[in-house]
């Protein structure tokens, strides 16, 4: 795992949630318009992908 350091004015930890044929992360209304980075901290759960 790498080493990031970045300046910034909030941060949130999420988890990634299936959305169709990708992922996605919910942040705050407020932050639409604003520049945001994502960063992995965790490799994902492959048993996430599993059919039910």
């Amino acid at each position: 795992m790498g080493t990031f350091e970045l300046k910034g004015e909030e941060i949130i930890d999420r988890e990634a949630k299936e959305f169709g044929g990708s992922a996605h992360v919910t942040v705050p209304k407020d932050w639409r318009g604003a520049d945001v980075k994502v960063i992995r901290v965790s490799d994902p759960d492959e048993t996430d992908d599993q059919d039910e």
